[in-house]
């Protein structure tokens, strides 16, 4: 199991590990990410201690909607819990037969548009325990759910830390896989052609791009374990939020790379790396990267670096 530490240098400038502890009671844990839970998870915040219904007869700690547009729901532990798979099993069974309902909450809290645009291929668990057994990362490993195990400690000084220890991608159903083979017919006006042989896995990327798109996927999955997930307009390079998004614009043939960096720390180049605060564009990251080449991907490669090293 994956240990969380974090030190602090004393007056002799040595480094000295800081104490650490779990939550006294469960719903200190859940008020203080709800509290900062799209900085910290990359999640909208939509409801609290949310009702499933008779059937179900439960009550989900968080539920919300990631930078994806995917459903979120979100359960707690202060210790470690076994029951906590099976309780996201079922939760997610929930969200399975509530999309209307989770649709309109969605509408309420933030906006009709998007509603419109939630996205039911991916449905999401994040579990935020203190601990998980061997047997909860093997279960997990088994579901055809994504879900994400998250390991929380306190440490001196009220520092909150958060590792995820485990991240089970799952897999869409074959009528999802359908819906979203339907919605992908081409990019910009020109057909895609399926490339068996995508390091990603990705099953259309444009005809002209395939050869920067294999060394642009070496250099975005370079930097440990990263989920790759195609999604509806992007493909998404994640962690526990999402690092990177590609997408491809074949007619200029270039891929565009959106990256978690700030663009204030960056020396903007025209036409190669841009501000895209206050802009809107699909993918999530405020700094564009924008690659024709092997020699742009090699300029890029160290905001990639940087963008994996701070997440």
């Amino acid at each position: 199991m994956a240990e969380l530490m974090m030190f602090r240098r004393d007056a002799d400038g040595r480094d000295v590990e800081l104490s650490s502890s779990t939550v006294a009671l469960e719903v200190e844990l859940q008020r203080r990410v709800e509290a900062g839970l799209q900085r910290m998870l990359g999640v909208r915040f939509l409801a609290s201690e949310y009702p499933t219904g008779p059937w179900h007869r439960g009550r989900i700690d968080t539920l919300g909607l990631d930078e994806n547009g995917s459903p979120v729901v979100i359960e707690f532990k202060k210790g470690s819990d076994s029951g906590v798979i099976s309780q996201a099993v079922s939760y997610l069974s929930w969200l399975e037969s509530a999309h209307h309902e989770f649709e309109a909450l969605v509408r309420k809290v933030l906006r009709a548009e998007v509603a419109e645009s939630v996205d039911w291929r991916r449905p999401r668990m994040i579990c935020i325990a203190a601990d998980f057994s061997h047997h909860d990362r093997v279960a997990a490993q088994r579901l055809p759910e994504r879900i994400d195990l998250v390991r929380y400690r306190i440490f001196d000084g009220g520092l909150l830390g958060l590792l995820l220890v485990d991240s089970v991608t799952g897999f869409p159903s074959a009528a999802s896989s359908r819906r979203g083979r339907e919605r992908v017919r081409a990019v910009d006006g020109v057909p895609t052609a399926p490339v068996t042989s995508s390091p990603a896995g990705v099953g259309t990327v444009p005809e002209c791009l395939r050869d920067l798109y294999a060394e642009m996927d070496e250099a975005l999955t370079a930097w440990g374990e990263v989920e790759v997930a195609p999604l509806r307009h992007y493909i998404a390079y994640r962690r526990l939020m999402n690092v990177a998004s590609v997408i491809f614009r074949p007619k200029h043939e270039a891929i565009l790379v959106y990256l978690r960096l700030d663009p204030d720390t960056v020396e903007l180049e025209e036409g190669f790396t841009r501000d895209m605060r206050g802009i809107g564009h699909l993918g999530t990251g405020n700094l564009e990267v924008r690659v024709v080449s092997a020699a742009d991907l090699e300029k890029a490669a160290p905001l990639i670096r940087r963008a994996f090293e701070a997440a």
